[in-house]
């Protein structure tokens, strides 16, 4: 059957009626923070189950240099069976790293969970969670790069608050300790500004805006697009970082942002730092590629926080409302994260 432009839109108009979407309608609601389950802060001498839900730590004195900096800092540690295991590029099997993770959800002794490091494999585990039994023992669950998977998936179905933050072998330099500390051991509702040693950000987009904090690291996100991990991102704030990208690459993986329909939904936009994200020759710069992609939103929007694979990182509750000042460069957290 031949569909004219008039025949379109005559059905399009019925649809509502029918209680059958339209494709790209934005009828999503928008998070809300009532109905999320805040963790326990967690306290010195508190239990931190280590897990390695997608790549290894390959070298022992890391692994033991890890374990001394969190011991450091009044922990007790708990090592997941398989946190030491290898596979190539994944840290063991699939079924074997999503069973460390459900054991230490469902284990009273832990009280908090870190991931070791990121690298790739959280997607693959996403099938073997049981969110039930994470929706029955919310914890503190921290870490970054691909285990934005993870935030995102835990946020979508059990609604849990988990922290965008170091991993466990990140380096736990006085900047990175203060934010988890204030953070999550304190529940401070902090204001993190980019330091005067470390501005190298600009304003995309002049403004304030206020929404639920939801992102993490860009490759991994877009990955996602298409799946039933991702929650709905209508009014949030959107904060992504990423590392050893190509120009071209961020302007692919924003193009596809774009074209999921993700971008037109946001109250704001931080980008965090693209570490060792070069340009290369006949390339457009990544400033350029914010001014095509954010610039037309015209949404509140910097770039440089503090949100990077870099030495010095912000903790930041996913999933919890937040206001940006792109002008200040600044994003204020509105809720403790944690009880």
């Amino acid at each position: 059957m031949a569909f004219s432009r008039r025949n379109f839109l005559k059905i399009s108009s019925l649809l509502p009626l029918a209680g059958i979407p339209l494709s790209g309608s934005k009828a999503k609601e928008s998070l809300s923070a009532k109905n999320l389950l805040k963790p326990k802060a967690l306290k010195k001498g508190a239990t931190l189950g280590l897990i390695a839900p997608a790549s290894p730590i390959y070298e022992t004195k890391d692994f033991t240099k890890m374990l001394t900096d969190l011991k450091a800092m009044g922990f007790k540690l708990k090592l997941g069976k398989h946190v030491r295991d290898q596979r190539g590029y994944l840290a063991g099997n699939d079924a074997d790293r999503a069973a460390d993770l459900m054991n230490m959800f469902d284990d009273p002794e832990v009280d908090g969970i870190i991931c070791i490091r990121g690298g790739w494999g959280c997607n693959r585990i996403l099938p073997f969670i049981d969110f039930d039994v994470i929706k029955q023992n919310p914890k503190v669950f921290l870490g970054f790069s691909d285990i934005t998977s993870l935030h995102m998936a835990f946020l979508k179905h059990c609604g849990l608050v988990t922290f965008h933050g170091p991993v466990g072998k990140s380096e736990w330099t006085e900047f990175t300790t203060r934010s988890f500390t204030n953070t999550i051991m304190i529940g401070e509702q902090e204001e993190h500004f980019i330091p005067e040693k470390d501005d190298d950000g600009y304003t995309i987009t002049g403004g304030s805006a206020q929404g639920n904090l939801l992102g993490g690291n860009l490759s991994v996100l877009v990955a996602m697009i298409g799946s039933n991990y991702l929650p709905s991102f209508k009014d949030s704030v959107l904060f992504l970082e990423d590392v050893g990208e190509s120009v071209y690459r961020i302007d692919r993986m924003l193009t596809q942002l774009k074209l999921a329909g993700i971008l037109d939904e946001i109250a704001g936009f931080v980008f965090g730092k693209c570490t060792d994200c070069s340009a290369g020759s006949n390339s457009l710069t990544l400033k350029q590629v914010f001014e095509d992609h954010i610039k037309p939103l015209q949404i509140p929007a910097f770039y440089g926080a503090m949100i990077s694979h870099e030495d010095d990182n912000i903790t930041l509750p996913v999933g919890l409302p937040a206001r940006i000042d792109a002008v200040a460069k600044s994003i204020k957290v509105l809720e403790s994260g944690v009880i």
